[in-house]
């Protein structure tokens, strides 16, 4: 029998509060603001990632979500709760250190269990919640192991494991996969990304990888110099960014500093510093200058001359490199 809901007229279903919201998040250090005024809400289930340069600040707002750092001014809430003055022990996230943190004379069972141990859990309970992570994350066979004896993919998913086991509402991610090699690394962006459907757990993830960040993210914030340049979905940063930091940063790119000469409902003509007429999407007032943004992608090289169109150019080429998937060249 199907079930109905029931809706009093007038009556308004309050909605979730944001699993982690930052209201003016502003970190200072010795005069110098690491993170200044990062308005930011990352929805429950969702896999936000904090994307940006080394020393932007991404580390720093997430350890200040984790309770390891104090705001110099603004407001973290949890759940809809101020966390502030909340010590990390009791803030219902976890997070996974790039360095792994494992514990080398522990087995890797006894490193899942180190925090359950501490909290005092029924010893039934602890080793029934350790062979659930471990099966979780495919490590059945290795409870027994010590850390030295893993691979570098292998220790990173004990470390997901020891965090997941809490049953944390946020899993805090500090680029969980840099010190993974190329093949090691891709193959544990599959797991993290299954780990995410199957859990449906608030992941938040620092990284600087792009390409990371744009395959697992469902909304990234990209930063730089501890202000937020623009927060939106992978092919929103990717395709439609909203300055030339974010469009220069976010996989290669082409960008011309031109003249505004004509626009429309969707489009403009930027005269480029080169003379070049280039039609772009988007409108913008009050303005006469514009950046355009082209990626490599999006160019087609043809040796025959084209019938004359938008976006169409004339050009020598100077230097071509094969790279296997696809060809480099300077024109």
């Amino acid at each position: 029998m199907a079930q109905t809901s029931l809706q009093v007229p007038g009556l308004a279903v309050a909605a979730s509060p944001p699993a982690v919201e930052l209201r003016g998040a502003t970190k200072v250090y010795a005069s110098e603001p690491a993170v200044a005024a990062v308005d930011l809400s990352v929805q429950p289930g969702e896999f936000f990632s904090i994307l940006g340069p080394s020393g932007c600040g991404k580390t720093t707002l997430l350890r200040a979500i984790a309770g390891f750092e104090t705001l110099t001014a603004g407001e973290i809430r949890i759940g809809g709760q101020v966390a502030n003055d909340l010590p990390a022990y009791r803030r219902p996230v976890n997070t996974v250190f790039q360095s792994y943190a494992l514990f080398n004379h522990l087995t890797v069972a006894e490193n899942i269990a180190f925090g359950l141990r501490i909290a005092r859990r029924p010893k039934v309970e602890v080793s029934e919640r350790v062979q659930a992570a471990l099966a979780s994350v495919r490590l059945d066979s290795f409870a027994t192991r010590y850390p030295n004896q893993l691979s570098g993919g292998q220790r990173q998913r004990v470390a997901l494991a020891r965090a997941l086991i809490n049953r944390p509402t946020v899993l805090l991610l500090d680029e969980p996969l840099g010190a993974l090699d190329l093949k090691l690394r891709k193959e544990m962006q599959v797991e993290l990304s299954r780990l995410h459907q199957e859990l449906g757990l608030t992941f938040i993830m620092v990284t600087h990888d792009q390409e990371e960040a744009l395959s697992l993210s469902e909304r990234i914030a990209v930063l730089r110099a501890g202000r937020i340049e623009q927060i939106g979905t992978p092919s929103e940063i990717y395709e439609r960014p909203q300055t030339a930091f974010v469009a220069d940063f976010i996989g290669d790119t082409n960008l011309f500093v031109g003249e505004i000469e004509t626009q429309d409902d969707s489009t403009l003509v930027v005269r480029t510093a080169a003379g070049l007429p280039v039609r772009a999407r988007g409108v913008l007032s009050g303005v006469t200058g514009a950046i355009v943004s082209i990626r490599p992608e999006k160019i087609a090289l043809s040796f025959v001359s084209p019938p004359p169109a938008d976006n169409c150019f004339a050009g020598h080429l100077r230097h071509a490199m094969y790279l296997g998937t696809h060809v480099q060249a300077v024109v």
